[in-house]
């Protein structure tokens, strides 16, 4: 007797290449925020939110192989192709930051004052969260497009860095409310109004990628992309000016560090790591719209 299993259940979801990193994506995450949760231990704003990227990370994670296993996920009303490469992107970056941040607040090296046992259980959940990045960062290897192939819009590199200027704008923002004094000059508002413009509209593109919704739109998708990727690069071109300007140049800001300024709380540091971000963000936009003009995506796979 033939068995229909086949028919119903999809094996290469954990058996292929993208399957086996998934698989280990689960593991490492499930063993990571258990040690925490068990014996490591994570307090204050930076602790939880390492928690929240690990079980974040794991819960979708096992909803997309479940999907894909049983093929569920043709049920959805989302563009799976983009959706995966957009959570893999996004992982990505959420786990590489929890890889940094909590060895950095809560491993040390000696036993005092928290005893060997937890800094032992704190050391192994920060290799594997280690781990963890690299096995998402395997993933958006993998499905990355290849040159000449068409495939869905977030598996492209312009789709990808859509994912890391939305990410890179959120450390911007952190670091606006923290103390910055952006209402200080209206020069510095407009820098504000920058980052968030194009925030929003970074995030609705993909978002209209996932849904699979670009469909719908009655301008061709693709072509007005390739020209907010133009504006944005001309406004971050802007901030990248203007900030600067206004917050360093003695004539307005500080052009060093105060040294009266406490640590964590001094708007310099705030001011500096918006700036930092801004160029960095400015190379994305420009990157992007470099290998806009070379990319063949569909936005329903």
């Amino acid at each position: 007797m033939e068995s229909t299993g086949g028919a119903y259940l999809n094996t290469a979801a954990v058996t292929s290449p993208v399957g086996i990193a998934r698989l280990l994506q689960m593991t490492f995450g499930c063993t990571t925020f258990s040690l925490v949760a068990h014996q490591g231990g994570f307090s204050a704003a930076y602790g939880t939110f390492c928690m929240f990227v690990w079980t974040f990370c794991f819960a979708i994670t096992v909803f997309i192989i479940a999907c894909e296993f049983t093929h569920l996920h043709g049920c959805l009303s989302l563009s799976w192709g983009n959706f995966t490469a957009a959570f893999a992107m996004l992982a990505t970056l959420m786990s590489l930051t929890a890889a940094v941040i909590y060895p950095l607040y809560f491993v040390q090296v000696g036993c005092y004052p928290i005893g060997c046992e937890v800094r032992d259980f704190r050391i192994a959940a920060s290799v594997f969260a280690g781990l963890l990045f690299v096995t998402y960062a395997s993933e958006v290897f993998l499905t990355r497009a290849k040159p000449g192939q068409v495939t869905s819009y977030m598996a492209t590199v312009s789709g990808l860095l859509k994912i890391v200027q939305a990410f890179v704008a959120c450390i911007i923002f952190g670091a606006l409310v923290n103390d910055s004094q952006y209402g200080k000059y209206v020069a510095t508002q407009w820098c504000v109004a920058v980052y968030s413009f194009c925030f929003v509209v970074t995030v609705v593109v993909v978002a209209f990628s996932v849904t699979g919704k670009t469909a719908l739109l009655w301008f061709p998708f693709d072509r007005s992309v390739v020209i907010y990727t133009f504006g944005a690069v001309l406004l971050y071109a802007s901030a990248a000016v203007i900030w600067p300007v206004f917050c360093f140049d003695s004539k307005y800001g500080s052009p060093r560090r105060p040294g009266l300024c406490a640590k964590g709380k001094c708007p310099w540091d705030s001011q500096l790591v918006i700036a930092i971000f801004t160029y960095v963000n400015l190379l994305l936009y420009a990157l992007d719209l470099a290998y806009s003009q070379r990319i063949r995506f569909v936005s329903h796979l």
